[in-house]
């Protein structure tokens, strides 16, 4: 009888604590400190809200060595002030920007962990793009037409080459013994209103230099704005097509190309911060890289000139390879793990972000202000822009990727790269 009464005393102890183990389990700092007074005094949750961003503090600014890159922030403020060299501060600014981008992604793919796959998919594409807009934004309000428009080129353009090429690479070395596999019809779909967006640039474009115009100078700006609003029409259509009857594009294909249940690796990722915390980052990095992209877009022409480097080359390629920051991480990281469809999600889903909402943002922007943005992207860039889609639609039509095509869409980017070194932008004169 003594054993057994000991026996179910420690029964009872054992399952008091297991229960109050739980508990404090289930109640991270977060909660805790929403819990107020009633788990305890008000200083102690608190103390509670303190360590809990502490923590949040630790996990998002110094788990990452790229956040080395963020002291160039301030920097670039200070030498603004002090000295006013263009080229150094646009050279800071760029560095400081580059971690604020990538942590952007971070905060959205934690946010992403509550939101669902197709939503965190389209959250990776949206705040991806975060960067590059705001910087439109602020070109926009000093008059920087070709800036706007060569940079938001250059952000497809990083996105369907780089990033997706990065992604192919990436995945393709790491699973060497077979070709990675994502879902077909939903490049198809994406391919296809990259064309549209072509189409959309084009026609303005031809218009423009066959100079067949019914109003010269005002048909080829009604009809970009009108063009603008019908592409955002589409890409709201794109949204709902993908959220209502697209829901599983973002679940990972088996080997023979059909939807393949969660894998207990799948069940072990967990989110690191929580869903308040997410959401507070997202705004904090938001606002830095505000901030920091006015100092970036006010140092842009100095520095052409005083590094002799082509403003169509630093719009092109220096800007968008920053902001794509969070797309290069997020897309190299899915496609190692063979997710690659939401690393095709996030590289081309960005590409057709940009084209089809980035651009007639702008353009409808630009027409609120009073300023004459239209589509026309000059013969070059449209050209560019024309075979790249074309290229990167004809390497995704079998649904497989492989270290090779990464390859291939690299140095396809290197050679535009080079391309956009030896232009020079048209003055108004040569447009005439």
């Amino acid at each position: 009888m003594g054993s057994l009464q000991e026996r179910s005393t420690h029964d009872f102890e054992d399952e008091g604590a297991s229960s109050l183990t739980k508990g404090f389990q289930k109640m991270s700092p977060f909660h805790a400190a929403q819990e107020g007074p009633f788990p305890g005094t008000s200083r102690g949750g608190s103390v509670n809200m303190f360590s809990c961003a502490c923590r949040s503090i630790k996990i998002v600014v110094f788990s990452n060595k790229l956040n080395l890159l963020m002291p160039f922030g301030p920097i670039a403020i200070l030498v603004h002030n002090l000295t006013g060299h263009h080229g150094w501060v646009f050279f800071f600014s760029l560095l400081g920007i580059t971690p604020l981008a990538e942590r952007l992604g971070y905060a959205t793919e934690q946010l992403a962990f509550y939101t669902g796959a197709t939503v965190g998919g389209l959250l990776n594409a949206t705040f991806g793009n975060a960067t590059e807009l705001i910087i439109s934004i602020h070109a926009l309000r000093s008059g920087m037409i070709r800036v706007v428009q060569q940079s938001l080129l250059g952000s497809i353009l990083s996105n369907m080459l780089l990033v997706l090429g990065c992604a192919f690479f990436s995945g393709g070395l790491v699973y060497m013994k077979k070709e990675q596999v994502f879902n077909k019809s939903t490049a198809v779909v994406n391919s296809g209103l990259l064309l549209m967006a072509v189409m959309g640039l084009l026609f303005p474009a031809v218009l423009h230099y066959t100079h067949s115009e019914v109003h010269a100078g005002k048909s080829e700006l009604a009809l970009s704005r009108f063009s603008s609003c019908v592409m955002l029409i589409a890409y709201a259509a794109y949204l709902f097509y993908q959220l209502k009857s697209q829901s599983n594009q973002y679940v990972p294909l088996n080997e023979e190309g059909s939807p393949s249940g969660e894998s207990a690796e799948d069940d072990e990722e967990s989110p690191e911060i929580a869903k308040w915390e997410s959401v507070i980052w997202l705004a904090v990095m938001t606002a830095w890289i505000s901030f920091l992209s006015d100092y970036l877009v006010d140092a842009i022409e100095g520095a052409s000139s005083a590094w002799k480097i082509p403003i169509a080359f630093i719009s092109v390629i220096l800007l968008p390879i920053v902001g794509n920051a969070a797309e290069h991480a997020s897309a190299i990281m899915f496609a190692m793990k063979d997710k690659l469809d939401i690393s095709l999600g996030v590289a081309i889903g960005s590409s057709t972000q940009i084209s089809m909402f980035g651009i007639p943002f702008c353009v409808v922007v630009a027409w609120i202000m009073g300023l004459s943005m239209d589509l026309n992207f000059q013969l070059f860039e449209t050209a560019v822009l024309f075979i790249t889609v074309l290229v990167v639609a004809f390497l995704l039509q079998e649904g497989t990727s492989n270290y090779f095509k990464g390859l291939m869409l690299i140095l396809s980017y290197v050679i535009v790269a080079a391309s956009f070194f030896v232009h020079v932008d048209p003055t108004k004169d040569d447009k005439e």
